[in-house]
């Protein structure tokens, strides 16, 4: 299964036709809401994967886990930043290769260049230690070449808990499923995320806490998602303040790589909702950090969904504990300082109107409200210039037509 994001300003395409406005219905709530006294139906199919998780032991038990899968030629794909940290991890292993080409959204390139190394050095286990562009290119071998994955997270990004892959070819992204690309084993050690810097871990967490609410309404949710990422929302709503005010403390790491493994398996189960979509199509065309792009785009899709969504949005305050989902996100994007405007990381006002039609292209069927062009625009802009996400509950998908041609340039408090 693939999706694909076309960058350049041709839009969106995918493997099936392009959708017309309008979207096809919302879907009446949540599938795994129970309407009227009704009963549940629904079915939920779990990945399997090993998950180890102790704060100091990574050393241990990623040995304990290449020993089990029977490796005895390990190709370590690390970032250069993160060589240090992957020598201590990786001592006394077998390894035939340490691969240090790693960027952000998998160019297809990168990728074919590790899988010819993966092939030359016959390599019968990857060993990934880093963030999501790291489990990312990890994943891009083990699609083609069928070889286990060993993920090792230092930061919350979630990859290393799905069966989703990503590649980037000529500004358009190509997101896919297959199994093959899941990781036999996740090893979390909550003490090799302490180096991340604050303002990346806020960023990183962010991205984990728009995966729980994506799948709150994904396209395959189910009362399992939902539990699960009720449970990641709380989590990483209690952890991400505790690294903000003590970044080498190891409880706040800890509840925040707990909120980040929920929230990965929720989503890879519920499937990519319209915020993923929207954030695919801004990384695929214009190159945007991935987890900055999810922390500010995250408020404005929440707000524009909820009110159609009365009774998910009300399990999403519950997992805040307050009054309203918004409410909530705002609060601990304040304690945090989260990324507020898409334009302080490079997003021209030009390129957000530009991406308009690419995300109407892949707005995912069963979203809890129509999506048009119009909805769309207000929400690029006000991400863009990081307005008060309350403004997407407007119902209203007119605006007076000088503002559809261009965007006003506003300060962030506007």
């Amino acid at each position: 299964m693939t999706e694909t994001s076309r960058g350049g300003g041709h839009g969106a395409e995918s493997q099936a036709e392009p959708q017309a406005e309008p979207q096809a219905e919302p879907q009446a709530e949540s599938q795994a809401e129970s309407q009227n006294g009704s009963l549940l139906r629904f079915e939920h199919e779990s990945l399997a994967q090993r998950v180890r998780f102790a704060s100091g032991e990574a050393a241990a038990l990623v040995r304990a886990e290449v020993e089990r899968l029977g490796a005895s030629r390990v190709m370590v794909i690390a970032a250069a930043a993160e060589a240090e940290l992957a020598q201590t991890v990786t001592a006394g292993l077998p390894v035939v290769l340490r691969w240090d080409e790693v960027v952000m959204h998998v160019p297809i390139e990168v990728a074919e260049r590790a899988r010819d190394a993966a092939a030359v050095c016959q390599a019968d286990l990857l060993l990934s230690v880093g963030g999501g562009s790291t489990t990312g290119l990890a994943k891009a071998i083990a699609l083609t070449g069928g070889l286990p994955i060993v993920a090792v997270p230092t930061t919350y990004a979630g990859s290393e808990a799905t069966s989703v892959w990503g590649l980037t070819e000529q500004a358009r992204k190509t997101t896919g499923v297959d199994v093959r690309v899941l990781p036999r084993s996740v090893v979390y050690d909550a003490t090799l995320t302490v180096s991340l810097p604050v303002p990346m871990s806020v960023a990183s967490g962010l991205n984990a806490l728009a995966h729980c609410v994506d799948a709150m309404w994904g396209p395959r949710v189910d009362p399992i998602d939902q539990a699960l990422a009720g449970e990641g929302i709380r989590a990483l709503a209690a952890g991400l303040p505790a690294v903000v005010a003590d970044p080498a403390g190891l409880p706040g790491r800890e509840q925040t790589l707990y909120g980040t493994y929920l929230s990965a398996v929720a989503f890879s189960s519920a499937g990519s909702g319209l915020h993923h979509k929207i954030c695919h199509v801004l990384g695929g065309m214009y190159d945007l950090p991935h987890a900055q792009t999810h922390a500010v785009v995250l408020p404005h899709v929440l707000a524009f969904n909820a009110p159609a969504a009365p009774e998910t949005e009300r399990r999403i305050a519950a997992a805040f504990g307050a009054g309203s989902a918004i409410d909530g996100l705002e609060r601990l994007r304040r304690d945090v300082d989260a990324p507020r405007a898409l334009r302080d990381y490079g997003l021209k006002e030009t390129d957000a109107e530009d991406a308009v039609q690419a995300v109407l292209d892949v707005v995912p069927d069963g979203n809890p409200r129509p999506v048009t062009a119009e909805d769309i625009r207000r929400l690029l802009r006000a991400a863009w210039r990081g307005a008060d996400p309350r403004t997407m509950t407007d119902d209203s998908t007119t605006t007076n037509s000088t503002t559809t041609n261009s965007m006003t340039r506003r300060t962030h408090g506007d």
